[in-house]
């Protein structure tokens, strides 16, 4: 059959001969401002270091449930009490969906900027930029809720009783700001590794809550009362528990440094979600079923209240896993932001400064922006009471932004999935659609979509009059940004070459040039 232009594979033309004018995925012709880039460590790209256990631990390690729970535990179980645990089931359906729409992208266009670069492909570059907003909007607010708990887990891990002034914080925030610049520009293998370690301490913390509250179940079980559903408290919660279920999309911002890009990065990913949901299902019912739910509604950490019922006088042995938890959140909610950041300052959407790589292959300054910023935010936040209330109300709308994240790019899947295209592993395969996967994915948009339209609507209730403004505000900033950057970004196509058979094709070029010379 014949194949629209825009669905062609790469260099191919109406003949299928190849002659590189093509987009290589949408068999879009090449147009200004558009240029492949190298795979590998070659020049100035990042390094393809990463197999697919990387991936794996990069993905479960970012979703960090220990943390995840600690942070949020107390504000969703204030907001609908034992309804929490539904309204966790049902954001965690168009999250489980979004899992195998990141891979079916990836496999693509895998690019470091991942949604970013996917909406450019498909939807194109007005809607890019205004993802681009996005992107960094979820990213960014994301991480000053990650460095204000660490200082406060850190502190009372040292002095229980004590009650620290707010400069005291600010130091041990920096601390936890320069421990997690050691594993980031290290280099991606580095990264890894220190991320394994973490990951392993998490687990075993896991499966040891698990056991005791399962040992202790009668002694500790308290009655289970779900009373009249809260909607709006619902609606909320879906929203807030993105922040618990994202992190597995790690995997695809790190394609470009997989020694497969095509292949394992996604996959990582599917693993991650998958064991999200499981962390999810065993940790939040034993909690909340030997807890007692007035202890655990507004708690800043419910962990640490629930784990004072297992062990008894022993704070440390929760706050200890907890804060290897937070730690490796820190750094891989750092780690997607600044691959987002480094892939649009190399295609100039921000200052290329944002775009190079140090001696290690690693978006040295992208990570020292990142960091920075939160840190200035988390000192504002601190040292000014006067402002920390405002700063409170846009932080926790990181929930929000990362659920128009994921709805923008079930959106872009949704549109590609509905255009017929060829297989990239086997360009003469005939062109096809996944029509389940369209299916899945517009129910994903769906869904997603229903829960931002419910936080505008009960949002206010539950968090504070002004997020509605707040975010209307922040959004048409992003309309603005935009429209001002209309002029500046091109296009970095990564080949997404395995690093196996780039070797294999590096020394059948070497006597081709040797044989050019005199």
């Amino acid at each position: 059959m014949a194949v629209p232009d825009r669905f062609r594979s790469a260099g191919a033309s109406a003949d299928g001969s190849a002659d590189g004018s093509a987009d290589r995925d949408t068999g879009r012709p090449a147009r200004g401002g558009e240029r492949a880039g190298a795979a590998g460590t070659a020049g100035d790209g990042l390094a393809q270091v990463y197999h697919v256990r990387d991936l794996v631990a990069l993905s479960v390690s970012s979703v960090g449930p220990l943390f995840s729970i600690a942070a949020t535990g107390g504000v969703m179980a204030g907001l609908a009490g034992w309804w929490t645990l539904p309204a966790i089931l049902v954001i965690t359906v168009p999250f489980l969906i979004a899992a195998f729409v990141f891979r079916l992208l990836n496999r693509h266009f895998p690019h470091a900027g991942a949604s970013y670069h996917w909406s450019r492909r498909v939807m194109g570059p007005a809607a890019s930029r205004f993802q681009a907003w996005i992107l960094i909007l979820a990213y960014f607010t994301s991480i000053p809720p990650i460095i204000i708990p660490a200082s406060t887990y850190t502190l009372a891990l040292v002095d229980p009783g004590a009650h620290p002034s707010g400069l005291l914080q600010l130091a041990v925030s920096a601390g936890w700001v320069g421990f997690a610049l050691v594993p980031l520009l290290a280099g991606a293998r580095p990264t890894a590794r220190i991320t394994q370690a973490f990951l392993a301490l998490e687990l075993l913390a896991v499966a040891a809550l698990v056991v005791i509250g399962a040992v202790r179940w009668n002694t500790l079980r308290v009655p289970v009362h779900f009373g009249h559903a809260p909607v709006g408290g619902m609606v909320t919660v879906a929203v807030v528990a993105a922040t618990i279920l994202d992190g597995w999309e790690i995997d695809s911002f790190a394609s470009e440094e997989a020694r497969r890009p095509r292949t394992d990065p996604g996959t990582g990913g599917i693993i991650g979600v998958f064991f999200a949901l499981g962390f999810y299902v065993l940790l939040y019912p034993l909690m909340f079923a030997e807890t007692p739910l007035k202890d655990l509604a507004g708690a800043d950490n419910p962990m640490a209240v629930w784990g004072d019922r297992l062990v008894p006088g022993a704070p440390w042995l929760m706050l200890v896993p907890v804060l290897a938890s937070t730690a490796g959140g820190l750094w891989l909610t750092t780690y997607i932001l600044s691959r987002a950041l480094y892939s649009m300052g190399r295609e100039g959407l921000l200052p290329r400064g944002l775009g190079r790589v140090n001696r290690r292959r690693v978006p040295q300054a992208a990570t020292l922006c990142a960091l920075g910023a939160a840190l200035g935010v988390v000192a504002v936040e601190l040292l000014f009471p006067s402002v920390s209330a405002f700063f409170g109300v846009v932080l926790s709308a990181a929930g929000f932004f990362l659920v128009a994240e994921f709805f923008l790019d079930s959106l872009t899947a949704t549109v590609f999935l509905r255009r017929v295209h060829r297989n990239r592993h086997d360009p003469a395969a005939p062109p096809h659609r996944h029509r389940g996967l369209l299916v899945a994915s517009a129910v994903a948009t769906a869904m997603f979509g229903a829960s931002l339209v419910g936080f505008f609507v009960y949002g206010p209730a539950a968090i504070g009059s002004s997020i509605d403004y707040i975010l209307l505000v922040l959004i048409a900033m992003g309309v603005l940004f935009a429209v001002l950057t209309r002029k500046r970004a091109e296009t970095h196509h990564f080949s997404g070459d395995d690093v196996t058979l780039r070797e294999a094709a590096a020394p059948a070029a070497a006597p081709s040039a040797a044989a050019a010379l005199p």
